[in-house]
């Protein structure tokens, strides 16, 4: 009789790069379980790809207790990117190599978004390290060939952990905005993570947002001109003269000054993947908006919000679902690959059966859906509010509806 694991007497590494999110952690949790079961010993890598150069930073995760709820990464992050970059122009590729060899590391699994796992894949192809990549994005961006089926149709679109918690948190935050917004009768507009694509932006729909804007649809001048009337259109027609706008932090938006589209930068800096640090596009439009239309007008960045905090119900189960995937993929010694949802499900509905993998040279980014967002509205439509029901439920807004006679003073 076997008594020995499969894997028994081999290490698997994880690592996680890039901006953090809730559901981090559970997907740590949930590749570790798997892994252990199946007789890896595992190892946590610190900060990325940092935790690999130099002489290396490594724990052991094997037999340690491990709370997947608490949101980010205990195995923390960094943006380093291994190959060379206009930041950083060394290679240090071998340093990795030689950590792999020296720890004896014989499968990664890289949990990121396109530039962790982008990494990943390059170190596969180009040295033949077994690594299978995690996805992971807040802005739910990572094209994942995912399927949602609406009124007897098939479309792309994406699913991602980290997503589903993070939209759960900007549903709150909208929903909680209504009520000092009405008692000053103001426009608020909400400032929403989303460098290139809208998804997350969609959600404060879900919290009773009236109007969005996403960077997938340049705010040229005449667009803008289009904006301001509707808005001014929508606040008149609010019953308590309360208008909430969604606003992605990479709005491309006409800029008077410089006489053409800008965005705006909370620094300059770029970090190793040449990506810049967005905010403050809320302060720019509401400060438009209070000038243009002589309406009070709020900026509210959400900043790190939809990263924070406890890993939600939907997340959990998505990234264990992953990691049963994951499994699959170490049984067939199946490389270079990444698990993926193949179909949009509710909760009850998230299973293995429903996954596949994907080529993470394939990965990429995928923007919000023509068919998701009516730029003639300046709103969602009914696709992604079905889409999202799907992981937070229905829409959700606080309303104060009690309605008060007037008084009319006696001659």
């Amino acid at each position: 009789m076997r008594t020995e694991k499969m894997f028994a007497g081999k290490t698997l590494a994880i690592l996680s790069g890039g901006g953090d999110t809730p559901a981090i952690n559970s997907s740590i949790e949930a590749v570790r379980n798997r892994a252990s079961m199946l007789g890896f010993k595992v190892y946590g890598i610190l900060r990325g790809w940092k935790g690999l150069l130099g002489d290396g930073d490594v724990v052991d995760l094997t037999n340690i207790p491990y709370n997947g709820i608490y949101g980010g990464t205990a195995l923390l992050s960094s943006r380093t990117n291994p190959f060379p970059s206009k930041k950083n122009p060394e290679d240090r590729s071998q340093q990795i190599l030689r950590n792999i060899e020296r720890y004896k590391i014989d499968v990664l699994v890289t949990i990121g978004g396109d530039d962790t796992n982008g990494a990943a894949k390059k170190m596969y192809e180009k040295y033949g390290i077994p690594v299978i990549g995690f996805p992971k994005t807040i802005d739910n961006d990572l094209r994942t060939r995912t399927i949602h089926h609406y009124n007897g149709q098939q479309f792309e679109t994406v699913l991602c952990p980290g997503f589903p918690s993070g939209a759960m948190a900007i549903k709150k935050l909208t929903s909680k905005l209504h009520t000092t917004n009405e008692s000053h009768q103001r426009i608020m507009v909400l400032e929403v993570m989303g460098r290139d694509a809208g998804w997350l932006t969609g959600t404060a729909i879900f919290g009773g947002a009236q109007v969005a804007l996403v960077p997938e649809i340049e705010m040229t001048k005449e667009r803008k001109d289009f904006f301001f009337e509707h808005v001014k259109e929508q606040f008149m027609r609010s019953k308590k003269r309360s208008l909430v706008i969604a606003v992605s932090e990479g709005v491309r938006w006409w800029s008077e000054e410089k006489q053409c589209l800008d965005m705006v930068y909370a620094s300059p800096d770029l970090d190793e993947y040449g990506h810049p640090r967005f905010g403050g596009i809320s302060g720019v439009i509401a400060s438009e908006i209070s000038k243009k239309l002589g309406i009070e007008a709020r900026g509210q960045i959400s900043g790190y919000i939809p990263r924070s905090g406890k890993c939600y119900e939907y997340d959990r189960r998505l990234t264990s679902t992953l990691a049963d995937k994951v499994v699959d993929l170490l049984l067939r010694e199946d490389y270079g690959k990444m698990p993926v949802m193949r179909d949009i499900v509710p909760y009850s509905e998230l299973e293995e059966f429903h996954t596949d993998a994907i080529d993470m040279g394939n990965i990429g980014n995928f923007p919000l859906p023509s068919n998701y967002y009516n730029p003639n509205e300046f709103m969602f439509t009914e696709q992604y509010v079905d889409f999202l029901t799907n992981i937070i439920g229905a829409p959700y807004r606080m309303e104060f509806t009690h309605e008060f006679p007037i008084v009319i003073p006696q001659e």
